[in-house]
């Protein structure tokens, strides 16, 4: 994964981030020499998103095949919450 440093970008801006997602979809930034943030093209983060949500789904399913949740009124749910650490 390319890494652009903060000071190029800061530099050359916004080309920078383009010229570096041409040929892929994440790149680092880096401050004062650390890994610091990671910018990425929307498609990719779109991806990203999905595959979060289809992950949850599979969850869901397996918590609903194994029986593993909790069947109550909203006023029960609110109270159970509240009564959390």
């Amino acid at each position: 994964m390319l890494a652009i440093t903060a000071n190029d970008l800061k530099t050359k801006g916004i080309p920078i981030i383009e010229d570096s997602l041409n040929n892929q979809d994440e790149a680092i930034i880096t401050v004062r020499g650390k890994p610091r943030y990671v910018v990425m093209t929307m498609a990719h983060y779109d991806h990203l998103r999905d595959c979060e949500l289809e992950a949850a789904l599979h969850e869901v399913k397996r918590d609903l095949k194994n029986g593993d949740f909790i069947q109550e009124s909203a006023a029960d749910h609110v109270s159970r919450v509240l009564a959390m650490p």
